[in-house]
């Protein structure tokens, strides 16, 4: 099971997810996107930050597959 929460996402994949979440947030929380969609935005932006925060993505493990490429 250990091998079910090793990091799984590149440096790229981690700094895009980090990205996206944080603008994300800014268009739900800044009040850009209002409505509906502005709160979706304001709690699905945490979803790719956290997840470029830690390095790991739940639905890669699930799927097996890893950004990260092999260690030497």
């Amino acid at each position: 099971m250990s091998n079910f929460f090793k990091v799984n996402e590149a440096v790229w994949d981690r700094a895009l997810r980090i990205l996206l979440g944080a603008v994300l947030l800014y268009l739900g929380w800044g009040g850009v996107v209002t409505g509906t969609l502005g709160v979706v935005l304001q709690y699905l932006g945490f979803v790719p930050l956290l997840t470029g925060i830690i390095g790991w993505c739940p639905l890669y493990s699930i799927l097996k597959i890893s950004t990260r490429g092999q260690k030497a």
